[in-house]
């Protein structure tokens, strides 16, 4: 008797913690509810995405603009679908082109990019628009459409000519990141050797250009004597339209301390990426590892293709890669505040840039998770807006005000 008691009673408890269990996992998130508030009322300016690429060198599409259709699930990590999940207010289409492929002219690849980028916003009036100033931005958002602006990266692209520069922000571009990859005849990049030790004089010529016409100056890719020199020279507060902190992950690309420090008082603002190896430590050494490996392997095989893609495969198998988490792209983001301040933080996600994506950050989708997980660890709505594009839009307004002021002068 007792023991049938005893049994009911276990019973009874059972089904209660199974009920409250339920009622947990079907209770809303506030967290999620708050970022999606957020988002519902501010816009979201992403500052990197290199889907006009992606379309570029798709096996299928190849540069086809009407094959690579947005209305339907992509290959990639961009389609309309994912990016009014993901409550997208503004994106900035990055118009890139490899600076180590010279091909005809930068310029001509250039050109093709910016067109690729035009058609496609063209293309979908109902959903893109092109925004040309800052206060296009939260025009198309009330309008429920994607504010779309162009960024070009890679200062290789202009050829050594302040006319091309001048063509670029004619034919859209708003922001021109100063070197990619490759060190140019007027700036060193943060992967290639430093020349110059920074800018150039007709660098300093190029920043001051940029500045007249009202084109954000990026310093992602640059190397940290370039970001400096830039810095000096700016009469406008400047982006790094997808960098990480150096301080967390001590890789090339990410901004050291003390330049966060001097963003601070620029005015500028530093857009966290998703990309693995600037935000995960632990993919950043296996990165490494496998790089160090794979020289061994060559000096071992020789120039056996292979082999080498053999010796490759095997110690892949032997070494499985680490995954970078959202709670990492937010340990960055905390990161730059603390040191920059929440006035000079947002987001660049770099989606159809990378191979290797985030958990919990794996296409456009997954912007509202991001900024629930800040809203847990204590951040307010007010700051949440200055994350999501208020700090952006107070950079490109003041990027303007610095055109008109030059422009005057120079009459």
């Amino acid at each position: 008797m007792r023991s049938a008691t005893l049994t009911r009673r276990l019973l009874t408890l059972a089904l209660l913690f199974a009920s409250v269990a339920t009622v947990k996992a079907q209770a809303p998130d506030k967290y999620l509810a708050r970022a999606r508030h957020v988002l519902a009322t501010t816009p979201l300016i992403d500052g990197h995405n290199d889907l006009p690429w992606r379309i570029r060198e798709d096996t299928t599409a190849r540069s086809n603009v009407d094959l690579y259709d947005l209305r339907k699930k992509t290959p990639g990590h961009t389609d309309f679908a994912r990016l009014k999940q993901g409550m997208i207010g503004a994106q900035f289409w990055s118009v890139y082109t490899p600076g180590d492929w010279r091909d005809s002219g930068y310029a001509r690849v250039q050109l093709q990019q910016i067109d690729i980028a035009r058609r496609v916003i063209a293309k979908y009036p109902d959903k893109l628009a092109l925004a040309l100033r800052a206060d296009d931005i939260p025009r198309s958002f009330h309008q429920k459409k994607v504010a779309s602006l162009l960024g070009l990266e890679g200062g290789h692209a202009i050829e050594n000519s302040l006319g091309l520069l001048r063509d670029y922000y004619d034919l859209g571009v708003r922001y021109m990141t100063l070197t990619h990859n490759v060190t140019l005849d007027w700036a060193d990049a943060a992967l290639d050797s430093a020349r110059h030790g920074g800018l150039t004089p007709f660098g300093e010529s190029v920043v001051l250009e940029m500045n007249r016409l009202g084109m954000l100056v990026d310093l992602a890719h640059v190397s940290p004597g370039t970001m400096s020199d830039a810095l000096n020279v700016t009469r406008a507060p400047v982006i790094f339209s997808h960098s990480g902190a150096r301080a967390l992950v001590e890789v090339a690309r990410n901004v050291p301390d003390s330049i966060l420090r001097r963003v601070t008082v620029n005015g500028g603002v530093v857009m966290v990426p998703f990309v693995t190896s600037f935000v995960s430590p632990e993919v950043q050494a296996y990165d490494r590892a496998t790089g160090e490996a794979m020289r061994d392997a060559r000096e071992r095989i020789g120039t056996d293709t292979t082999a080498l893609r053999a010796a490759g495969d095997a110690w892949k198998a032997s070494h499985p890669k680490p995954r970078a988490t959202l709670s990492q792209v937010a340990d960055q983001i905390d990161y730059v505040r603390k040191i920059a301040g929440v006035d000079h933080v947002g987001i660049g996600g770099d989606f159809d840039g990378i191979d290797d994506v985030v958990v919990g950050l794996e296409d456009v989708s997954k912007y509202p998770d991001l900024f629930a997980e800040l809203a847990r660890r204590g951040w307010s709505d007010a700051d949440l807006r200055k994350l999501a594009g208020e700090n952006v839009l107070r950079v490109f307004r003041a990027a303007e005000k610095v055109s008109a002021r030059m422009r005057a002068e120079s009459r």
